[in-house]
């Protein structure tokens, strides 16, 4: 079982955002330290949710930080960026980490960043699956190219056309930096993993055999059900129906149960209500708010928090109930940055190991 970080970079009511960001930062440090296997960095735009607008930029200083954990993206927004330069991002982290960096990627939401970054709202409802078959040829190929571009000879012969409702069209070009030029990563690319919260895109996974990021919001009979659909999928699509899928979560540990749910209740709704309803919608459709209250004791009931015993044991029953062996925890509910490394520190000595 590996066990990892979810790093939201969360700005708490009355904190800067470069004290969030410097809280993401310690947060890989200190797991490394503590002995965790991981950590995933989410991304968001214009919101206190979340301050880093860019999962890859802040995965690469951490690579950079650290020598032997594991950098994940959880996830880049694909509808907002372009799947070369997302691509190229990938590969040359890839490189220079010795194969320490995934790339998990997602449709993300129906949001303001559709209309900032150029995508609009059909890539988020539809695009997605051509832009991530777009990214895995970059990933994979030495050579891609989706059509004739601007200089083409006419009537020469070009590599691929634009496939029917395909978002980007060009000539074909040269893969660089290759991710199979790596040295220490067996020749193969980035691990590639989807974020998924409908059964659509657990099929669209499943079809490509790429393993999925469930969401902290599930319980365990939702990702045990997701999984199975998973490896239905997969079987009838010819691919393994084992993958490592990841589940996040949100852990704090304490000596006494009701003092970790206590830290949570004290602070997460004051983030959540501010950074939820900071979020705005690109078409002005109307969204349903969780009860910031409701939804932390939620994650209290789903999650491994309380004493280390407790952790221990819900993610162990979560592992056998669906399958999942690796996990991306959130673990600076309580926005301190020494509580959030004590956290950090518990979790690497008291709960990792009891897992085995």
């Amino acid at each position: 079982m590996r066990v990892g970080a979810f790093v939201l970079a969360a700005q708490f009511p009355g904190q800067g955002q470069g004290e969030a960001l410097h809280r993401a930062v310690r947060t890989a440090e200190v797991a490394e330290e503590a002995g965790l296997d991981s950590v995933w960095i989410a991304e968001h735009h214009f919101v206190p949710y979340g301050v880093c607008p860019s999962a890859v930029t802040l995965a690469a200083l951490m690579l950079g930080r650290t020598r032997r954990l594991r950098v994940g993206t959880a996830v880049s927004v694909l509808p907002s960026t372009h799947p070369v330069a997302l691509g190229e991002q990938a590969a040359l982290l890839h490189l220079t980490s010795e194969g320490r960096f995934t790339l998990g990627v997602g449709r993300g939401g129906p949001w303001v960043d559709l209309e900032v970054f150029g995508g609009g709202l059909d890539a988020y409802e539809n695009r997605f699956p051509q832009d991530l078959d777009l990214l895995r040829r970059w990933l994979a190929e030495p050579r891609v190219g989706t059509a004739a571009g601007p200089g083409t000879v006419p009537g020469e012969k070009t590599a691929g056309m634009r496939a029917a409702g395909a978002r980007y069209g060009f000539r074909e070009v040269a893969v660089v930096p290759r991710p199979s030029e790596a040295l220490d990563a067996e020749g193969k690319g980035p691990e590639v993993i989807v974020a998924c919260t409908s059964p659509a895109s657990v099929r669209l996974a499943a079809e490509r055999g790429l393993p999925m990021l469930l969401g902290m919001h599930c319980g365990d009979e939702d990702k045990a059900a997701m999984v199975g659909l998973w490896r239905r999928t997969a079987r009838a699509a010819g691919r393994s129906p084992e993958a490592a899928h990841v589940s996040a979560g949100v852990c704090q540990l304490a000596d006494r149960t009701a003092d970790a749910r206590e830290t949570l209740l004290k602070a997460m709704p004051g983030w959540l209500k501010q950074g939820l309803d900071a979020h705005v919608t690109v078409d002005g459709r109307q969204r349903t708010m969780r009860d910031p209250v409701a939804y932390t004791e939620l994650l209290c009931d789903l999650h491994p928090v309380g004493t280390p015993e407790l952790a221990a044991d819900r993610l162990a029953a979560t592992s056998e109930r669906t399958g999942i062996t690796r996990f991306a925890l959130l673990t600076e509910g309580s926005g301190d940055l020494a509580a959030t490394e004590e956290n950090l520190r518990r979790l690497g000595a008291e709960v990792v190991p009891a897992l085995g």
